[in-house]
Formats: structure tokens, C-alpha cells, sequence
């Protein structure tokens, strides 16, 4: 039997860091599903297709293809035979996969690979609904969250690295507003699974949370 862990919280929480440095450390598959829902925002955003045309983004979804495949441990993200891995961390991307992932056509789009992934592997997945709704038996559920002010200069600083010109207060705005649509939409909105282990990374540096999830997988049932 597979043991599934699932990693949900807040936009900059650093689930995705997270999780990617757990499931080295453990032989695990991490399973992006932030990364498969920014896919399908790119191909909206290329194709020019506004968040507000569900039609349009209902009909778009019939042309997508997603893949993820491991080179040399690295997880691609491939969308209709492209790698576009370097092209969804944009915040323009992040926004519209925000603001389209509510769409239960989106969301259908993706369910049955993600369960069925996590039903043939040990995985850790994160995202906004893992515990409550993609993976709800799996056998650890964590929150993973930080203040706003603590994930907006995280932000910050990474895109600061990569030498992407930004505005602290206006990294902070956008994370607050996707904060509260993804609290707040119809179809599968953020939120604690009933029996998930809360989190604050606030104080906390990344092997510091890794070692602390480590911990609650080991108490889990991980052997």
C-alpha cells in the first residue's frame, strides 16, 4: 500500500520547496500540482484567453496536454510537448492559475492523474485542497502556513535573485488577494483538512521544516 503525504496551506508558504526537499529525503514522488495548475494558465494566458471566459477556458481545456517527467531528478513540466518548467514560476501565471483553478472543469482535468499517481506511489503532493479533496485518506495531512508579511519578502527575495525587478508592498497586496480567492471560491477552497498537523513557518528555516514533517510522517506511520 502506498503512503501518500499531503502538504497544503497558503500562496509562499514554501510548500513547494518543502515538499520537493522531504521526497529526496525520503525516495518519495513529489507531485506538483501547483505546477500542473500553472500549466494550464499558461496555455490561457498564451492563448489569450481571459479567467472570466469559462466557456472559452472550458473548451481550451480539451487541447491541453500535461506531463511530469524526472530528468537527472529534476521534475519538468511539459505542456503539449514544450517544456514550459521555466516559464510557470511568473507572477502573471500564478494569478491566473489563482484565478482559473476553481473551475470544476480545470480541477476534473487534472483529479484522476494526481489520485491515480498517488494510488500506484508513495507521493507527496501539495497544493490549496490536497488533504481535503484530492488525497482525503492520505495517511498525513499537514497545513503549511507563515504570515503574510513573512511570505511576501520570501517572494521578494527569490525574485530579487533572479533578477526580476519587484515591489515588496505589491508582492504582499497580490499574496493577501490570492489569499482570499482561494479561501473563498465555490469549488474546493483552502482549508485545514479535519485531521491535518498545523504549521507555522514563520520562525522557521526550510530544513528545519522538512525535519519537522519528517517527523509527523515517522509518527504517521512512515517506516
Amino acid at each position: 500500500m502506498s503512503f501518500n503525504i499531503a502538504i497544503d496551506g497558503p500562496a509562499g508558504a514554501g510548500k513547494s520547496t518543502i515538499a520537493r526537499k522531504l521526497a529526496e529525503k525520503i525516495s518519495f514522488i513529489y507531485v506538483d500540482t501547483g505546477a500542473m495548475y500553472r500549466a494550464m494558465a499558461y496555455y490561457f494566458l498564451t492563448h489569450q484567453i481571459d479567467a472570466g471566459d469559462e466557456a472559452a477556458l472550458r473548451a481550451a481545456c480539451d487541447e491541453i496536454r500535461i506531463e511530469l517527467v524526472y530528468e537527472n531528478g529534476v521534475q519538468k513540466v511539459i505542456l503539449n510537448g514544450r517544456d514550459i518548467s521555466g516559464e510557470i514560476r511568473k507572477e502573471e501565471v500564478g494569478n491566473m492559475a489563482s484565478a482559473t483553478s476553481g473551475y470544476p472543469f480545470v480541477r476534473e482535468k487534472l483529479l484522476s492523474l494526481q489520485q491515480d499517481l498517488a494510488a500506484r506511489n508513495d507521493v507527496i503532493m501539495d497544493g490549496r485542497d490536497i488533504g481535503t479533496c484530492v488525497l482525503p485518506e492520505a495517511q498525513l495531512k499537514v497545513y503549511l502556513t507563515a504570515g503574510v508579511s513573512t511570505r511576501a519578502k520570501r517572494r521578494y527575495k527569490e525574485l530579487l535573485e533572479k533578477g526580476v525587478p519587484c515591489d515588496l508592498r505589491e508582492i504582499g497586496k497580490d499574496i493577501e488577494e490570492r489569499d482570499y480567492r482561494d479561501m473563498h471560491r465555490e469549488i474546493a477552497p483552502l482549508k485545514a483538512a479535519e485531521d491535518a498537523r498545523f504549521l507555522d513557518s514563520s520562525e522557521m528555516d526550510i530544513d528545519q521544516v522538512v525535519d519537522a514533517i519528517y517527523q509527523l510522517a515517522v509518527e504517521a506511520g512512515l517506516s
